[in-house]
């Protein structure tokens, strides 16, 4: 008897049990994103685009060029046009494809491992194929796609936060840059006048009217003013190309301007009765832990249902055997022995019983869970400080116009008057017209300093400033594979 071949195949069970699933999942990059769209669009009240090909990219360019078709933009105009240009966010938007897209390969069976061996002796051969399913994963499948469906829910509100914090910088970038420009056409104005009264200071002294340190002066005040006015000028152009980057614009695109003053301080202001609460409510980067607590929640369901077994495969199928005799008469006769043959490979726990894997993951939990603790009470205290500087910058600012300003206007008048009747000398009207400058300069960086807080109110409540998107990600969790 010659044994010619022989055959192991792996018992199709595992696979056909899956196989209806794998062929109705569908892979749809953008099908989180709507969820995205409508929740940013609700906080902001922009339009939300994520550009996955040259149609859509052609269409959100041309939006933006109508944008920017006006000569002046206002800051929503700027932030419409960095939601649509800005590519760092279509970068953060593209977290929720390959999230969704973890989703569906969770959702698929897990591929089969073949291994193939031959072996000969004289005219005898033996060759024998195996395929093996890991049985554990097809076990845990169900608790592997709920924490993938969290990790989906997680990028979707990373995606929103990335929105909103993207929106701040740009209304903040616009604030700093028209708040520049206002300094500049002021500087710009106040340098007209005592360029005149440098020229005829000049005129006086060629007439012998006026002295020559009386000369000297006016054209050192105007000297220094000029200084002023140039450094307030490059300011303006780099808080320009600071609102270019952020908007992400280029090229023809940085034709539009902006105003040269910022918004008049509001008649009213706003009022939080409970700010506090209003915050934990709305805060995006808090709900995003949230889910991070729930997500290792799920995980640590997981680790517990594989901690003694972490490896089982299940290998199965026929075995046909050839067997070839020769008769008495020389002729062969071959006859087929079918058998079933199942293998089953497991890991024993004998030195890892998953202990270590279960306390690592109740380690992981109690760290989110304080976490979460510790981001509540930050957000509670970024919301008072938000709503106090509001307030205060508001009445500081409020102070500047109506009692600071009317003042020194009111002093270097009365000293004109005075300096026209040879009663005031010049060094004492250059004085008090430096004080009014000085006290007109900081009314405009009270004005700026109010819009800021203004913006960095709403973020502090909504979400998307500085402190609520460094620790958007939370706590690490453990993920599925790494507790198998």
């Amino acid at each position: 008897m010659r044994p010619l071949f022989k055959v192991s195949s792996v018992l199709l069970l595992p696979l056909i049990m899956s196989g209806c699933v794998a062929a109705s999942e569908t892979f749809e990059p953008d099908l989180g994103f709507s969820v995205v769209s409508a929740d940013a669009g609700r906080r902001l009240g922009k339009e939300t685009v994520w550009v996955q090909d040259q149609a859509q990219a052609a269409a959100a360019n041309e939006r933006v060029r109508n944008l920017l078709a006006a000569k002046y933009i206002g800051a929503d105009t700027a932030v419409q046009v960095a939601l649509l240009s800005n590519k760092t966010l279509q970068a953060d938007y593209a977290e929720v494809g390959l999230s969704v897209a973890e989703l569906w390969q969770e959702g698929l069976p897990v591929n089969p491992r073949l291994s193939l061996s031959y072996s000969g002796i004289g005219v005898g051969r033996t060759i024998e194929g195996v395929i093996a399913a890991n049985i554990i994963r097809m076990m845990t499948r169900e608790r592997r796609l709920d924490v993938a469906e969290v990790r989906v829910l997680q990028a979707q509100l990373r995606a929103v936060d990335a929105t909103l914090a993207l929106a701040a910088r740009t209304r903040e970038a616009w604030i700093e840059a028209v708040a520049a420009w206002e300094t500049v056409a002021y500087l710009n104005r106040a340098k007209v006048a005592a360029d005149a009264a440098a020229e005829l200071a000049s005129e006086l002294g060629r007439t012998g009217a006026m002295p020559k340190v009386e000369q000297a002066r006016e054209q050192a005040f105007y000297a220094e003013l000029t200084g002023r006015t140039a450094e307030a000028r490059l300011a303006a152009q780099l808080a320009k190309e600071k609102l270019y980057r952020v908007m992400g614009v280029w090229g023809k695109n940085l034709d539009f301007e902006v105003p040269n003053a910022l918004p008049a301080l509001p008649g009213k202001l706003k009022d939080f009765k409970a700010i506090e609460a209003e915050a934990l409510r709305n805060r995006v980067d808090l709900q995003v832990a949230r889910l991070e607590l729930e997500a290792l929640a799920r995980s640590y369901g997981l680790t517990k249902a594989t901690r003694y077994v972490s490896d089982l495969e299940l290998a199965a199928g026929l075995e046909v055997e050839e067997e070839v005799e020769e008769r008495e008469d020389g002729t062969e006769e071959t006859n087929n022995v079918v058998s079933g043959v199942i293998e089953v490979g497991l890991e024993i726990p004998i030195f890892d019983s998953g202990q270590a894997r279960l306390r690592k993951a109740e380690f992981q939990y109690l760290k989110a869970a304080n976490q979460l603790a510790a981001k509540a009470v930050d957000i509670r205290s970024q919301a008072r400080a938000a709503y106090k500087a509001y307030r205060g910058r508001s009445d500081i600012a409020r102070h500047y116009r109506s009692r600071v300003v009317p003042l020194r206007t009111t002093v270097e008048k009365e000293a004109l008057l005075t300096y026209n009747g040879m009663i005031t000398s010049t060094f004492d009207l250059l004085a008090d017209t430096r004080a009014k400058l000085d006290a007109i300069l900081l009314s405009l960086n009270a004005k700026r300093e109010f819009h800021l807080a203004d913006a960095a109110l709403t973020a502090a409540v909504y979400g998307g400033g500085e402190d609520a998107s460094e620790a958007a990600g939370g706590a690490e969790m453990a993920s599925a594979s790494g507790d198998e």
